[in-house]
C-alpha cells in the first residue's frame, strides 16, 4: 500500500495522472480551477504532457517529478498541470505545434510554460534534473523562468500574445491550387529518393513503421503500373516483419527501430499501430498475393484479441516499453534460456533467431551490449528449411511449437504496464482492420470482433444525437470526440459494412458523418476542425492534415466521403470532399510525402469510384461468387452494395432502386461514377468490368 500522500491526480481515471497521482508535485488535471489559482497567485502554468507508455515520461517523473527538490521548485514558482496526450488530444496538438514552431521538434514528455490566459511563452520536451547532456536541467530552468517571470515579464506577456496570434493567423484559407496526377508522383518519387536500399524502410534511424506510407505505394504501383513501387512497399514490409520490430513470439509490432536496419525498437506496442499494419499488410496482400503477409495479419490480429482487449469485446490503448524499470526487459532473451527451453532444438532456433552468447541488445545505460537478445530474422523461413533439409512446412511447425513454449514461460515474466482506457478513434481504426482483413481472407471470426467493438462504442460512447465521446475506462465515459473519434469511426463503419453487408452499419455511417459535417466543418474557408463547435474553447481551433504516426481526421474523412458519395449517390458528400481538397491541396502540394493517407485517398477522387452492386436473389452463388472476385482483386477504390429482398437500399443509395434480380436469378451491375453496365450473372464478365 502507499503511504505517500496523493495529489489531485487520484480522483482521475487516465493510467497516466495516476502514474503521477502520489509525485510531492502539486498537480491539477486541466481545469479552469488551475488557471483561476495561477491569476490569483500571479504566477505562470507549468503544463507537462505526456501518455502512459512513454519510456522518456517515465524517466522525467523518475529524476523530477518524484524528486522532494524539484517538486518543492515546482510548487513555489508554478501551478502545475498534467494531461494525458491520449485523453486530451485536443490540447496535445495545439501545444505540441507551438514546441515545434518554437524549437524546431517535438515529442514527448512535452514542457510548455504559458500564462494563466493559455498562451504559451516556453516549450521543450524531456529535461533532466541537473543540466547535462547540451540540455539545460529542471532546476536550472525553473530558476531562469522565475527570473523571467518577475524581471521581464511584459517580454513574456508579449512573446505569448504574439505567439498565440501567429498561430490565429493559420486559419485563413490558403490559395486552392490546381490538384492533379502530378501531385501523386511527387510523393512516389520522394519515396524513390529515400528508400533504403540495404535495409528498406525510408530515410536513416530512427525509422517509424508509417504504415499509411505503405498503402500509398500500393495504391501508386497498383494504379500506375510502377513495379518500384510495389518493391518499395513489399521489401518494407517483409523488413519490419523480419525485424526486432515485431515481436515474433507474441505478434505485434513495437513504437519505431531505434536503428536503421529494423533491428533495435523502442518497446512499447501501440494499438493504432496495430490497426494500422494491418490494413497496410492487407491491401499488400490483395496486390502482391505474399502469404507471408497474411500469416502476419492473423498473428498481429491474435495478439490484439489476446493482449489488447476488454472483456466486453473493445480494444485497449498500449502496452509499455518499460517492465521491472527497464525498457525491453519483457522482450529478451539470453543464449541460455533458448537452450534451457528448448533443449536440443536450441542452436537451430538461435540460428534462425539471431541468438548471441554475446547478445544483441545494445543497452547505454548499461554499457553496451548486455548478452541479451532480441529475436529476429535474417532469412526467409524456406531458405533456412532448404539449407537444414527440412521441408519448410515441417520447419513451420516447429516454429510454432517453440513459439509456444517460449511464450509460455514469457508469460510468467512481469508484464510492462497495460494502458486499458477505450478510445473511440483507436477502436475505430481497429474496427476497420478486423473488418478489412475479415473480407479479405473470408474469415467471419474477425468479421465478428469488429462487430463486438462497434457495438460497445455504439452503446457506450455515442449519445442519442449522434455525437461521440473520446474515452472510456473503468465505467466512466469523458471527453468530447474529436474529428479524430469521428472520421476513424465511420471508417471502421465503413468497413463493417463492406465485410458483412449489413446496411445498419452504412446507416450509423451515414449519420455519424452529417454530425462530424455539422460540427466540425467550416463553412467559410472549408475542410474540417479537429475540434467541435460544442467543445472546450481552447486558445486555437486546429485544422490536421499531416498524416503523421496515425493518419489525419481529414484525410481519413476525405476518404470516408468519396465512398460514401459512391454509395449512396449523394453529392453533398462529394461537395465536401471537394472542399478538403481544395482547403489542403497547397500544404499537400509543398511536400507530399507527409501527407499519404490523403493522397491514398484522393484516388478516389482523381480516377472514379466503383460501385457493385449485387442484386441477390438468394438462389445462387453469385453473391459468393462476387465477393470472392472482390477479395481476390486489389481494388482500392471499388464499393459494394448488396441488395436483398429484405434489404432494398432505395432509401440509403437511391441509384440502386430499378437494381434487381431477374427471373433468371441474381445480377451484378458494375458503375463507375453512377454510370452503370449493363447488369451480368456471368463472374469472367464482373471479373473484366471489375478490371
Amino acid at each position: 500500500m502507499n503511504t505517500k500522500t496523493p495529489n489531485r491526480l487520484i480522483h482521475q481515471k487516465s493510467p497516466y495522472l495516476l502514474q503521477h497521482a502520489y509525485n510531492p508535485v502539486d498537480w491539477y488535471p486541466w481545469s479552469e480551477e488551475a488557471f483561476a489559482k495561477a491569476k490569483e497567485e500571479d504566477k505562470p502554468v507549468f503544463l507537462s504532457i505526456g501518455y502512459s507508455t512513454c519510456h522518456w515520461c517515465h524517466v522525467m517523473e523518475k529524476e523530477s517529478f518524484e524528486d522532494p527538490e524539484v517538486a518543492s521548485r515546482l510548487n513555489e514558482a508554478f501551478v502545475n498541470i498534467k494531461v494525458d496526450r491520449e485523453e486530451r488530444p485536443d490540447i496535445d496538438g495545439i501545444y505540441m505545434a507551438v514546441c515545434q514552431a518554437m524549437t524546431g521538434a517535438g515529442g514527448w514528455p512535452l514542457t510548455i510554460v504559458m500564462t494563466h490566459e493559455k498562451k504559451p511563452f516556453f516549450s521543450g520536451t524531456y529535461f533532466p534534473k541537473e543540466s547535462k547532456y547540451n540540455r539545460i536541467g529542471m532546476i536550472d530552468l525553473i530558476s531562469r523562468i522565475q527570473d523571467v517571470w518577475k524581471n521581464s515579464r511584459t517580454d513574456v506577456l508579449n512573446s505569448a500574445e504574439d505567439l498565440t496570434k501567429a498561430f490565429r493567423k493559420e486559419d485563413a484559407a490558403p490559395k486552392p491550387v490546381f490538384f492533379d496526377a502530378d501531385i501523386l508522383h511527387s510523393a512516389f518519387n520522394a519515396f524513390r529518393a529515400k528508400f533504403d536500399k540495404e535495409f528498406a524502410g525510408f530515410g536513416n534511424a530512427p525509422k517509424f513503421p508509417t504504415p499509411h506510407n505503405l498503402i500509398f505505394l500500393s495504391r501508386y504501383a497498383n494504379h500506375f503500373d510502377e513495379p518500384e513501387a510495389a518493391e518499395m512497399a513489399e521489401k518494407t514490409a517483409h523488413a519490419m516483419l523480419m525485424g526486432g520490430i515485431y515481436d515474433h513470439l507474441g505478434g505485434g509490432l513495437h513504437r519505431y527501430s531505434t536503428d536503421k536496419k529494423w533491428l533495435l525498437p523502442h518497446f512499447e506496442k501501440m494499438l493504432y499501430d496495430q490497426a494500422m499494419l494491418v490494413l497496410a499488410l492487407t491491401e499488400l496482400y490483395q496486390l502482391t498475393g505474399n502469404k507471408e503477409f497474411a500469416g502476419a495479419i492473423r498473428d498481429i490480429l491474435n495478439y490484439v484479441s489476446r493482449d489488447l482487449s476488454s472483456s466486453e469485446g473493445a480494444f485497449l490503448s498500449a502496452e509499455d516499453a518499460d517492465s521491472e524499470g527497464e525498457e525491453g526487459k519483457f522482450y529478451l532473451w539470453t543464449r541460455d534460456e533458448i537452450f534451457h527451453l528448448l533443449k536440443e532444438d536450441g542452436a537451430l532456433f538461435c540460428d534462425i533467431f539471431q541468438i548471441k552468447e554475446e547478445g544483441n541488445f545494445f543497452d547505454p545505460f548499461k554499457g553496451g551490449v548486455t548478452g541479451e537478445n532480441i529475436l529476429h530474422r535474417t532469412e526467409d523461413i524456406s531458405t533456412i528449411a532448404l539449407r537444414n533439409s527440412f521441408p519448410a512446412e515441417e520447419l513451420s511447425a516447429k516454429i510454432q511449437k517453440w513459439f509456444s513454449i517460449l511464450l509460455g514461460n514469457r508469460s510468467k515474466r512481469i508484464r510492462p504496464h497495460l494502458d486499458d482506457k477505450i478510445l473511440t478513434d483507436w477502436n475505430g481504426l481497429m474496427i476497420a482492420a478486423f473488418a478489412r482483413a475479415g473480407f479479405v481472407l473470408n474469415d467471419q471470426e474477425l468479421i465478428t470482433k469488429a462487430e463486438t467493438a462497434a457495438g460497445f462504442i455504439m452503446n457506450k460512447m455515442l449519445k442519442d444525437d449522434f455525437t461521440l465521446m473520446h474515452r472510456y475506462r473503468d465505467g466512466e465515459v469523458s471527453f468530447d470526440g474529436t474529428l479524430d473519434d469521428y472520421a476513424f469511426m465511420i471508417y471502421g463503419l465503413i468497413e463493417l459494412h463492406q465485410a458483412g453487408g449489413k446496411a445498419e452499419h452504412l446507416k450509423t455511417a451515414l449519420s455519424l458523418c452529417d454530425s462530424a459535417v455539422t460540427h466540425f466543418f467550416d463553412t467559410t474557408h472549408g475542410a474540417f476542425y479537429f475540434t467541435s463547435d460544442f467543445a472546450e474553447k481552447l486558445i486555437i481551433r486546429q485544422k490536421e492534415i499531416y498524416d503523421g504516426a496515425i493518419p489525419s481526421g481529414n484525410s481519413v474523412m476525405l476518404m470516408n466521403l468519396l465512398r460514401l458519395f459512391a454509395l449512396t449517390g449523394d453529392s453533398n458528400y462529394e461537395k465536401t470532399a471537394q472542399s478538403v481538397i481544395d482547403f489542403f491541396a497547397h500544404t499537400v502540394q509543398q511536400y507530399p510525402a507527409g501527407y499519404t493517407m490523403f493522397l491514398s485517398a484522393s484516388f478516389g477522387h482523381l480516377f472514379g469510384m466503383t460501385e457493385t452492386v449485387i442484386a441477390n436473389s438468394g438462389k445462387d452463388t453469385l453473391k459468393a461468387d462476387t465477393l470472392q472476385l472482390l477479395r481476390d482483386s486489389y481494388l482500392p477504390t471499388e464499393v459494394h452494395l448488396i441488395k436483398t429482398p429484405d434489404e432494398d437500399l432505395s432509401d440509403t443509395a437511391p441509384f440502386t432502386a430499378e437494381m434487381r434480380p431477374d427471373e433468371n436469378g441474381s445480377l451484378v451491375y458494375i458503375c463507375k461514377d453512377f454510370s452503370c453496365k449493363l447488369p451480368t450473372n456471368s463472374t469472367a464478365e464482373i471479373r473484366m468490368l471489375l478490371e
